[in-house]
């Protein structure tokens, strides 16, 4: 089974939990979408709330977590027969991990996945790829169809595209070829930040090594780290 699933947070910080979750699957050949808010047993901060449009509000008489029938099914499908597919899914794990539900099946994490198949392309944001790719053509039908409202930074419309994604990654890798693709770094060949944006690390790591190697001890994510220690020859 694939279970496509989006989180809503409080915020970003370590002590923020989740506060909406959104996932679509296909359970004795039905598709089923499903969302639900969780009460996070603390304030969403207002930052969250403006761009997910949940309030305390409406999260004040809701069950917790794990009360919740998401956490329920999650917790039923917690196994290596299940693949979970979400972009940056460290996010969507991390959080999980935090209410207690440290996921055992496979996963695919289609912005991973994205940045290994897809060149020429600097932002890999969900929302970017809707439109870059063209995803945005085929969606109208297929939400009403499944019934999912789109609308950006809604759990369950985010899920919906990362359905539609994941849909343009297997026209050029099958899913065995994306689990793996979703735990190799990514080797990443040009800034999209900072005094080198638009620059070729390559390029960088031969007319100044010494940012990158200061670099490299920031707190910069997986791929990044990787990319650099594979120009500087490290």
């Amino acid at each position: 089974m694939l279970i496509y699933l989006d989180i809503e947070t409080t915020g970003l910080e370590e002590a923020d939990r989740i506060c909406s979750l959104g996932m679509l699957f296909e359970e004795a050949g039905s598709w089923q979408a499903q969302e639900e808010l969780v009460n996070p047993l603390r304030k969403i901060r207002p930052e969250a709330m403006a761009v997910h449009h949940i309030t305390n509000e409406m999260v004040k008489e809701v069950p917790a977590f794990n009360r919740s029938e998401v956490a329920a099914f999650l917790q039923v499908h917690n196994h290596t027969e299940t693949t979970l597919v979400a972009h940056n899914i460290g996010f969507e794990l991390s959080m999980l991990a935090k209410e207690g539900l440290i996921w055992q099946g496979g996963i695919i994490d289609t912005l991973k996945c994205s940045r290994h198949l897809i060149e020429e392309i600097d932002n890999f944001s969900l929302q970017y790829l809707r439109y870059e790719l063209g995803l945005y053509r085929f969606e109208a039908k297929e939400a009403q169809k499944l019934g999912v409202a789109i609308g950006a930074h809604s759990a369950l419309s985010d899920a919906f595209h990362v359905m539609l994604l994941h849909r343009y990654l297997n026209e050029m890798a099958d899913d065995a070829k994306l689990q793996e693709l979703s735990v190799t770094p990514v080797l990443i060949k040009r800034f999209n930040f900072g005094k080198y944006k638009g620059h070729y690390l390559e390029e960088v790591a031969m007319n100044d090594a010494g940012y990158l190697l200061w670099l490299s001890d920031q707190d910069v994510d997986e791929d990044l780290h990787c990319s650099i220690q594979h120009y500087l020859g490290l």
